[in-house]
């Protein structure tokens, strides 16, 4: 899909050396098409890495889409330069002038404190209220899908005993909706996570949809509001080496509370490199997005969403 993204974003040199198609704004601009407007809040410490991951998956559709960033004012990070966040994101205080087709709002490494805890929860606290009536479909990812359950809903978050660290199976629990559209029964997903949601407080609730679980991993999959919002605890936006990345980020550092991830490495050897087995339902999970809960039923005046 040709993705209309900001000029010189480094994404654009890294996704064409994948082969995949980008546009930048100024070709873009020549093209008499409404776009759809996404916008991406991240969250995460590496921006330009989540940046890719992201645009990856969002070019595999047909449809042009007009790519946003949006960062917190309430909230410095420490692991980007600031000439990349001045260059390609906006503050929520300009953004929220604007609505939008879509809405992706990644995780943070905050799991592990309290919601209210967090430093910038009041600012994102209005961003997610924010979202219910400016945007047409919002995409929780991992932390941001707990705290975005938590805020609409109530539903709690629990410690695990041991970080859920690893590429895990799912069963799509309700099969005929849209977003499975082409899944098999069962599907892959990394996890990467201190914290989880539990199914008997998601069921308990009429306003939620539970849509996908794992025997190990728990819930990964919920949905709210016929599909206006989505709640992802895993990572299906994850590169190959992803959790290769982290495995030995944590194994630097000492960290002994950490395992191999499961079902990760080809027999289970860090030397041997991962075994991909997430990539095509990661590709389908958001085309499926777009298509169905974006695109579909967007209204051709954006300034309709309500």
């Amino acid at each position: 899909m040709p993705l209309r993204l900001p000029d010189r974003l480094p994404a654009i040199d890294l996704l064409k050396q994948e082969n995949i198609f980008v546009m930048d704004a100024t070709r873009a601009h020549s093209q008499d098409i409404r776009p759809l407007r996404i916008v991406i809040l991240n969250l995460m410490p590496l921006k330009i890495t989540t940046e890719t991951d992201l645009i990856r998956l969002l070019s595999n559709t047909p449809l042009q889409m007009d790519i946003a960033f949006m960062k917190l004012k309430s909230h410095t990070p420490k692991n980007t330069p600031v000439e990349h966040m001045m260059m390609f994101y906006k503050d929520f205080e300009t953004l929220s002038r604007e609505k939008f087709d879509g809405m992706i709002i990644t995780g943070a490494p905050v799991e592990q404190m309290e919601f209210e805890e967090v430093s910038y929860w009041d600012e994102i606290s209005t961003i997610f209220e924010w979202a219910k009536t400016h945007v047409t479909s919002t995409l929780y990812i991992c932390w941001a899908a707990q705290a975005g359950l938590y805020y609409h809903y109530g539903i709690p978050k629990y410690p695990l005993e041991k970080k859920m660290f690893g590429i895990f199976p799912q069963r799509a629990i309700e099969a005929p909706v849209p977003i499975f559209r082409g899944f098999d029964d069962v599907f892959m997903m990394p996890h990467s996570r201190h914290t989880e949601i539990r199914r008997a407080d998601i069921v308990a609730d009429s306003r939620l949809t539970l849509l996908a679980e794992g025997d190990d991993c728990g819930v990964s999959m919920v949905m709210a509001r016929g599909g206006r919002e989505f709640f992802i605890t895993g990572h299906l936006e994850y590169a190959a080496d992803t959790l290769d990345k982290e495995y030995r980020r944590d194994m630097a550092l000492g960290r002994s509370d950490v395992g191999i991830p499961r079902n990760y490495y080809r027999h289970d050897d860090p030397d041997a490199g991962p075994l991909v087995s997430w990539r095509a339902h990661g590709n389908l999970l958001f085309s499926n997005w777009i298509n169905y809960y974006v695109y579909q039923e967007t209204p051709y005046n954006i300034e309709d969403i309500k």
